[in-house]
C-alpha cells in the first residue's frame, strides 16, 4: 500500500511539472506577441515621424522656390521715354527693383530700399517710388553746386560733400526745407507730392510733374 501511493504521489508530481511548463511557456509566447506588435507599432511610428519630417521640408523647399519664382519675374512691364523697358519686381512692402532693358541687355537696376530710388541714364531721368510706380523723363538738369527752380514750386539748394557726393535740400514755398537728398557715388531720386526729383552722383538735378 506504502508503494502504490508513493508511485501515485510522483505521477501527479510530474503532472503538475509538465502544466507548469506549459503555463510558462503560453506566457512566453504572449509575452513575445506582444513585444513583436510593440515593435511593429514602434516601426509604424518611425516610419510616420520621418514622413512628417519630409513633408515639412517640402513644404520648406516649396515655398523657397515659390519666393524664388516670384523675385525671379516682374510683376509688370512700362515703356520709359526713350523707349528701354522698364522691368519691375515685387520684392516685399514697400520693396521693389526695376531692371532697364534694351535689345536684350539689363542697362541699369533701380532698387527701393526704405527709400524712393533715381536714376541719370544719359540725360533720361528715372524714379522709382516705394509704392513701385516708375516715371520717367528727358532733359531739364541743372548742375550743382548751386540753387535751382525745380517744377511743382519746389527749390533745389546742392552742395558738394565729397568725390561724387552731393546733397540737395529741397524747400518748399515757404523757405523751409521739406526733404534733404544726398548721392553717394550712386544717384538718387524723391517723389515730392507727385514732383519726381533725380540728384546725380555728378551733380545734376532734375525735375518733372
Amino acid at each position: 500500500m506504502t508503494t502504490r501511493r508513493a508511485r501515485r504521489t510522483v505521477r501527479s508530481a510530474a503532472l503538475v511539472t509538465v502544466a507548469a511548463a506549459a503555463v510558462l511557456s503560453l506566457t512566453a509566447c504572449q509575452s513575445g506577441g506582444n513585444g513583436a506588435a510593440a515593435g511593429s507599432e514602434k516601426a509604424r511610428a518611425g516610419v510616420g515621424a520621418r514622413t512628417v519630417t519630409s513633408a515639412a521640408y517640402r513644404t520648406t523647399a516649396e515655398t523657397a522656390e515659390t519666393a524664388q519664382a516670384k523675385a525671379g519675374y516682374p510683376v509688370r512691364t512700362q515703356t520709359l521715354v526713350d523707349g528701354s523697358k522698364a522691368e519691375i519686381y515685387e520684392l516685399g512692402d514697400q520693396h521693389y527693383r526695376v531692371k532697364i532693358v534694351s535689345r536684350g541687355s539689363v542697362l541699369a537696376t533701380l532698387e527701393t530700399k526704405g527709400a524712393d530710388a533715381g536714376l541719370d541714364a544719359n540725360d533720361m531721368f528715372v524714379v522709382l517710388t516705394l509704392g513701385g510706380e516708375v516715371h520717367s523723363w528727358m532733359g531739364g538738369g541743372h548742375t550743382g553746386p548751386g540753387t535751382f527752380k525745380l517744377a511743382g514750386g519746389w527749390t533745389a539748394k546742392v552742395t558738394k560733400t565729397g568725390e561724387l557726393r552731393y546733397r540737395a535740400q529741397i524747400i518748399g514755398h515757404d523757405g523751409s526745407v521739406d526733404a534733404t537728398i544726398e548721392a553717394n557715388q550712386h544717384d538718387v531720386g524723391l517723389d515730392a507730392n507727385g514732383v519726381y526729383i533725380v540728384l546725380s552722383a555728378g551733380g545734376v538735378i532734375s525735375s518733372h510733374a
